[in-house]
């Protein structure tokens, strides 16, 4: 098996889905848009997470949206992973057989969750992941909204039992749940929500799969490196992005009744970095354009640092 030189770490951006007046994927602006989550400075790409709708994709998307992010990262050397996940196991281990070759850093993986699997299924369908493509590390995708959540310790047994598994992507927790973490995974690249990253990565965390990334990619990589040069002052910007997060971002969801891949949209639109809209594919509901738009405005006055030259 081939591992990682050193551990995943820091500010991961998601890559989105650009949607054209007939409701397909609009490749070209994609395009653009991996152009500019590179020249942002992250430390590395992934598809397929919930703000990339693979449960919105057909399989022909799926593999043309893989061999495009792989082309890309390999031409400018830009780390990737791509996510593999379906609500059928059979079907999420068939991508991964598909996605092997394109030798991506990593594939994220979340739990078949029609049915949510007991622990025993779920570690049946790592090993079976692990036993597709025996040489691809595997990063379980386990965010709040997930049907069947592991906990630390099912984790630590998934872990043990299950060599490639070298990384997570977790809601955090509390100090208990922090010290539970450090103790009990001390070498797992674990990842927290955008939004705690400065908290998170101090008590444990490795980085972040981030949705302060999708509102301004340069702005969360700044902030990054402020938590490297100065930990209060990245504690203290974060009290204000939790505080934009609640007024302004959450509240979205109860008022159009918005998934979590359409606030993610929702706020890549506000930011304005990359030629991308609010749509998501059908059937969901996306945030109404004038909503967006107070979004940016209130954005920008709040969190002036992530679309400035420096935090």
């Amino acid at each position: 098996m081939s591992l990682p030189a050193k551990p995943f770490e820091g500010i991961w951006g998601a890559v989105l889905l650009p949607v054209d007046q007939r409701g397909g994927i609009e490749w070209s602006a994609l395009q653009e848009q991996l152009s500019m989550l590179h020249g942002s400075g992250l430390q590395g790409i992934y598809t397929n997470g919930t703000a990339g709708e693979f449960h919105s994709q057909t399989e022909e998307e799926f593999d043309r949206l893989s061999q495009v992010v792989a082309d890309f990262c390999r031409t400018v050397g830009l780390p990737f992973q791509i996510g593999v996940s379906h609500t059928n196991a059979r079907v999420a281990r068939e991508r991964l057989a598909r996605v092997a070759s394109l030798r991506p850093d990593a594939v994220q993986v979340t739990l078949p969750d029609w049915w949510a699997p007991s622990y025993d299924e779920a570690e049946r369908f790592f090993s079976g992941m692990t036993a597709t493509a025996p040489d691809i590390p595997l990063v379980l995708y386990n965010p709040p909204h997930a049907k069947r959540r592991l906990s630390l310790d099912e984790i630590a047994k998934l872990r043990a039992a299950v060599p490639t598994l070298i990384g997570a992507k977790l809601p955090g927790g509390d100090e208990i749940w922090y010290e539970e973490l450090r103790r009990k995974l001390p070498d797992l690249a674990v990842f927290i929500p955008g939004h705690f990253m400065a908290s998170g990565c101090l008590a444990g965390g490795r980085g972040s799969y981030s949705n302060v990334a999708c509102l301004s990619p340069a702005g969360a990589v700044r902030w990054w490196r402020q938590l490297g040069e100065n930990p209060t002052a990245a504690l203290a910007f974060e009290a204000r992005v939790v505080c934009f997060m609640k007024e302004h971002v959450l509240p979205l969801a109860a008022r159009y009744g918005l998934s979590n891949a359409a606030l993610d949209k929702a706020m890549a639109t506000a930011g304005r970095w990359c030629p991308i809209g609010p749509e998501l594919l059908w059937p969901y509901t996306s945030a109404p354009n004038e909503a967006v738009m107070q979004l940016g405005a209130a954005a920008r006055h709040e969190l002036p640092e992530l679309f400035s030259t420096s935090l």
